[in-house]
């Protein structure tokens, strides 16, 4: 199958299934134009902060991405193109997108609150401190893996074999310009807040501001070593995840939203251009090098198709913003089938490269192979191979580094929210619950342990993160299917997604505590596979109580439906 091809079938699909499906469900659960959103009923200045559906939808789009739809569906290629290309689209039409809205509609119809919120409304006070641990845990782990990946980018400099040190010029461009972007983005964030523009002013200002940044990256490239990118990432996720939204959140991921379309278009057109061949098997079977397509298939490819996480963002920020009920399709539905789309590029991307051709060229990560191979499409039409490559790589860092902002804030008040209830009074706290309660301290123990586990690396890190982040879309199922239960509204379109994820991730985990358990057996563990098996455990752990907790709530009798028996 060409690469064009396959294109055309995404395009209609994912098309088919923006205008078809996403408003079907609309319809059926229903929305009010002139509703007042959360943000606007709870507007704070800090997380409920209105904004333009165009603003969310950049949020939302930049947040959910990250590595993930480019990094699952390169590791999954093993298998084959054909399994990868029908879960992205069958998994992010019926299973993902439908989750994302989902999530987003559940959140805005309860003042903003977040699935662990909901979890606590509709099953229960101790379903939603479990889930709240959970949703802490994973976290954890994103913002160790997508910061392992943010830093090996920016990462300045290569060892060969024979232990030469040279520059990587690319990644010295893609470190300073995402350094500008953050120093822009506090500077739209006072435009959007104070200058009050239109949105095709506010659109020109971000465009000129990306330009310019792209353009100092090319010149003024910084060169440092992987360690200490680590370190500046981590200092700017603390700031990031405190300050209000729309001075540094909000202004980053609109100015970001333009470059990762911006490459999309790229990357469409260049697929369109070339029409690179696929070298790659339709299906290379069940077993593939000792990893069963089932479940690690469906825990590879989570962004690209189906990921708990995005839950969080949907409703933990985005719902936050929304100005209108109307937004939620477009920023829901509509950013997740977006996502899906980048998950079939990157498929066409791993596909272009013969066997071993890739590394052969250098490309030995994910993010660089989908660079290479876009820069590949591109030099066709006659645009520099090597500029092409460092945008690529600028705009997958930018993925990254966005999703970083958002988690570590979920992080954050996922943590907090542990210890506080409804009825508790802020004066009247022990000072045990005002410190760990305090969104300072609550950052730096979430940062903390991010960080050690970050020095494993996100190779190594991303089974249990794929296996966690599916298990969490498990629980938003969960938890939104009995909100649409209990408020009278269809929601069996959420029950096979869940019971599928359910299967899928449980046997991921327990494969994944196996695995870690015999290491521990035979060679003894390290301070990050200890970490690791930890955080398997408990997540398994707690992932099942949840989950339980859930489904008998969703399979009760109702009050009418005892009274009728």
């Amino acid at each position: 199958m060409s690469g064009i091809l396959m294109m055309v079938i995404a395009i209609v699909v994912l098309g088919g299934a923006y205008l078809l499906y996403g408003r079907y469900l609309q319809n059926k659960w229903g929305i009010d134009p002139d509703a007042k959103t959360p943000a606007y009923e709870m507007e704070d200045g800090v997380d409920y902060v209105p904004a333009d559906t165009n603003v969310v939808f950049g949020h939302q789009f930049a947040s959910i991405a990250g590595a993930g739809p480019i990094n699952g569906p390169i590791q999954a290629a093993m298998f084959g193109w054909l399994p990868v290309m029908l879960w992205i689209l069958v998994g992010g039409v019926f299973f993902g997108a439908v989750q994302d809205f989902a999530a987003m509609y559940a959140s805005v119809k309860n003042k903003g609150r977040t699935i662990g919120y909901i979890i606590e409304e509709y099953i229960g006070k101790l379903g939603k401190k479990l889930f709240l641990l959970f949703c802490w845990l994973f976290c954890i782990l994103v913002i160790a893996a997508f910061a392992d990946v943010v830093a090996g980018t920016f990462n300045g400099f290569a060892v060969d074999e024979a232990g030469v040190v040279s520059k990587i010029a690319a990644n010295g461009a893609v470190a300073t310009t995402s350094m500008l972007f953050i120093v822009e983005a506090i500077a739209l964030g006072m435009i959007l807040k104070y200058a009050k523009f239109n949105k095709w002013v506010n659109t020109a200002i971000a465009i000129v501001m990306l330009v310019a940044a792209v353009a100092l990256g090319l010149r003024f490239p910084v060169y440092m070593e992987r360690g200490t990118w680590h370190l500046i990432i981590f200092a700017y996720i603390m700031i990031a995840c405190v300050v209000p939204v729309w001075a540094l959140l909000q202004p980053r991921d609109y100015l970001n939203s333009y470059l990762l379309i911006f490459m999309i278009v790229g990357a469409v057109v260049g697929v369109f251009v070339a029409n690179p061949a696929c070298n790659l098997e339709a299906f290379n079977g069940f077993n593939v090098d000792g990893q069963y397509l089932f479940p690690i298939l469906f825990v590879t490819i989570a962004c690209g198709a189906v990921s708990g996480f995005h839950s969080l963002v949907s409703s933990g920020t985005a719902s936050k913003q929304v100005k209108s009920e109307k937004s939620m399709l477009p920023v829901s539905f509509g950013a997740m089938l977006m996502e899906s789309m980048l998950a079939i590029i990157a498929l066409i991307a791993v596909a272009s490269f013969g066997k071993g051709e890739a590394a052969a060229m250098g490309l030995t990560t994910q993010p660089q192979i989908f660079a290479g191979a876009i820069a590949n499409f591109l030099s066709v039409a006659g645009l520099p191979h090597e500029l092409v490559f460092t945008l690529i790589n600028l705009a997958v860092s930018a993925f990254a580094l966005t999703s970083l902002d958002s988690v570590a804030r979920v992080g954050r008040l996922s943590f907090q929210e542990f210890f506080m209830d409804d009825e508790m009074d802020e004066k009247n706290m022990s000072p045990f619950l005002k410190v760990v309660t305090n969104k300072y301290f609550a950052t730096a123990i979430t940062l903390l342990l991010a960080y050690l586990l970050a020095k494993v690396g996100y190779a190594e890190i991303w089974p249990l993160f794929g296996s966690a982040n599916q298990l969490l879309s498990v629980l938003a199922l969960v938890a939104c299917a009995v909100f649409l239960k209990k408020t009278k509204r269809q929601g069996c379109m959420l029950w096979i997604p869940m019971a599928f994820m359910m299967a899928v991730t449980f046997t991921a985990l327990s494969m994944t505590i196996v695995k870690l358990s015999g290491a521990f057996m035979t060679t003894g563990l390290s301070l990050g596979n200890t970490l690791q098996l930890i955080f398997a455990v408990l997540l398994l752990i707690l992932g099942v109580i949840v989950a339980v907790q859930g489904v008998k709530k969703l399979l009760e009798k109702s009050e009418g439906e005892k009274a009728a028996a």
